[in-house]
């Protein structure tokens, strides 16, 4: 796991400094060791984290005849297979490393290079000769790859703070993406927060040279194709896969953790893996703690089990240095147990484990779940439901209310993840008009639903989250969390051949009633007890709605809403409106209160104090 940063373009300028700078700001990526390339039209920058081939990974690393260069983040867990395929044809390695298997996987298949890669990976070849880079992001979106083009500059790398050291990057905020931030909790555009950069989407390829610019391409992108087959059949499928998985994951030449929960995910890896060493977190108030079941479970398996309690005082202090290295601005509250969670296993460990997308992979949050009476009413017509959503709808109660008023609405409508914070008039409404817009949150899900029409309700929310929350969100806190912390995070169940036997589920083998995630729950039971098959799932439970109603915690969040630069952005008497209902109990203004707050950290960050 590394980091690298890159740019593409002449100018009078000192190219070996800027790169060096470049790659300073990503240090936390890649503390072992650093290099950089420069010629005349591209300088690469590397910051490296030696998990395989210790000695012999160093980069930027050159094919043999020196014509092409590579940096690489991530990992390729089928490199020792593709190296005895690459033998065959003729070509010779002089180490031991992945990094080297993609260099002469590209002189092989060029463009068709990443289909072939079993991993998390982003990296940028560059050919000396045609002075032309190629490059590539893993099929799930697990590591980042961001890119701009600024006063004839081609820029790319890990993380777009490494931008900020070159003199052809302007930073200016993206009006559109600060409204959308609000509704999701994270930046779903393509385009960033910061205007003019780029993510390159998941499973796509990009080439890029001064005389033809940049192109880009998918090799990979998530479609559902059931197929007929017993539930036991799918269980077993299931289990052997994941199994294989695991154990690809587990390739290294350091130790590897696992972080545990008390949910099935984490439990099942850590369960097979058996790891000398897991990390659990928790908080001090009651019923949000989960290190006690990790070490419940630890104590079952005979593993080992490092737990810490984060204080109110620590979730609040972190919070500027999650946002910094978030990147964007980013609003799940998970993201800071998860940075105090990589700050604890990078103390004894480089690499660890974690269950990350089997909820997206085979259906597992309860927003997928519709209940029984919920499945009946839709079953009547539209027309019907409209119609008593339009008369039943106005009566008081509010649960009434929203049943019959969600139940006429298409799952196109409504859904758009799990973190919808806020509705387009609302974030309007907060909003100054200087940055208010006319995008809305179905500008962003209808081209993905347009991909899956006539599949059923679930696979149609799987398909979004695989597209939009899984990368947007999920992964990204993860990995900017962890690599504060150069720490290297695997995700077993993001795994090209897990996906392929995903996607050949049935729905009703993903979800029944109010049961989810039902044949990898059965999978599970082989190796964990039937309480943590069955667990719901929890995720970090935050109590940041319970902090800020003490005067300390909402008297921080306050200070900052009162401050010029929230003022030129939002509606301030309205947020502190809001802020005054929460601590009195009127209202549970939280998520929105934290949406805001997070976006205000990140902007000072970025924009007043570096």
């Amino acid at each position: 796991m590394c980091g690298f940063a890159g740019f593409c373009g002449a100018g009078d300028c000192d190219r070996e400094a800027i790169i060096k700078e470049m790659g300073d700001l990503i240090a936390h990526r890649g503390p072992d060791s650093a290099g950089s390339f420069t010629d005349d039209t591209v300088a690469l920058g590397f910051r490296r984290l030696s998990i395989i081939d210790l000695k012999g990974g160093t980069q930027p690393m050159y094919s043999e005849d020196g014509r092409y260069v590579i940096v690489f983040n991530g990992e390729i867990y089928n490199y020792r297979e593709l190296r005895e395929e690459l033998k065959k044809s003729g070509k010779t390695f002089a180490t031991d490393s992945d990094t080297e298997v993609i260099l002469r996987t590209y002189e092989v298949y060029g463009k068709a290079t990443a289909e072939r890669l079993r991993g998390m990976f982003a990296f940028a070849v560059y050919d000396r000769r045609d002075k032309k880079l190629y490059g590539a992001r893993d099929w799930f979106g697990i590591k980042p790859f961001y890119y701009t083009q600024m006063n004839g500059t081609f820029l790319f790398g890990s993380e777009i703070k490494s931008f900020l050291a070159h003199p052809a990057f302007e930073k200016k905020l993206n009006h559109d993406a600060l409204k959308l931030y609000l509704e999701f909790q994270y930046s779903p555009l393509p385009e960033t927060i910061f205007k003019g950069v780029y993510k390159l989407a998941p499973g796509s390829w990009f080439t890029y040279d001064t005389e033809n610019g940049f192109e880009t391409g998918r090799y990979f992108e998530p479609t559902y194709d059931p197929v007929t087959r017993s539930f036991d059949d799918a269980v077993k499928l299931i289990d052997e896969t994941v199994l294989s998985s695991v154990d690809y994951h587990q390739i290294a030449d350091v130790e590897v953790g696992s972080f545990l929960s008390g949910g099935v995910d984490s439990s099942y890896v850590a369960s097979v893996v058996k790891p000398m060493k897991t990390y659990s977190v928790g908080f001090e108030v009651g019923g949000f703690d989960e290190t006690s079941i990790a070490g419940e479970l630890c104590k079952k398996l005979n593993m080992s089990n490092t737990g810490k309690e984060i204080s109110a005082d620590e979730f609040f202090d972190a919070l500027p240095e999650v946002q910094y290295h978030s990147d964007e601005p980013h609003a799940n509250l998970s993201a800071v147990p998860l940075y105090y969670l990589a700050q604890l296993a990078a103390k004894d460990v480089k690499v660890v484990l974690s269950g990350e997308g089997a909820d997206e992979l085979f259906g597992g949050y309860d927003w997928y779940i519709q209940s029984s009476a919920a499945r009946n009413y839709k079953k009547l017509p539209m027309g019907m439901r409209k119609f008593f959503a339009s008369t039943l709808g106005k009566i008081p109660q509010k649960h009434v209310k929203r049943f019959f008023t969600s139940g006429a609405e298409r799952v196109e409508d409504t859904y758009i993840g799990q973190a919808f914070i806020m509705g387009d008039e609302e974030a309007n409404s907060l909003l100054k008009p200087a940055y208010r817009s006319s995008l809305g949150y179905r500008d962003v899900t209808k081209p993905y639903y347009d991909k899956v029409q006539g599949a059923d309700d679930l696979t149609k929310k799987l398909y979004l989250d695989m597209n939009l929350w899984l990368p947007g969100d999920i992964l990204l806190k993860a990995d900017k969390m962890t690599m504060a912390h150069s720490l290297e995070l695997r995700v077993p169940y993001l795994d090209r051949e897990v996906w392929k036997v995903a996607r050949t589920l049935t729905s009703a083998q993903k979800m029944q009633g109010r049961n989810t995630k039902i044949a990898f729950r059965k999978a599970a039971l082989s190796h964990i007890p039937l309480d943590w098959a069955n667990r719901k799932k929890a995720g970090f439970m935050v109590p940041f709605r319970v902090w800020i109603r003490e005067d300390q915690y909402a008297e921080r969040v306050k200070k900052t809403f009162e401050t010029d630069y929230a003022a030129e952005f939002f509606d301030t008497d309205r947020l502190l409106t809001m802020l005054e209902e929460h601590r009195s109990g009127k209202e549970n203004h939280a998520r929105k209160l934290y949406t805001v707050y997070s976006f205000l950290l990140w902007y000072e960050q970025y924009f007043i104090l570096r």
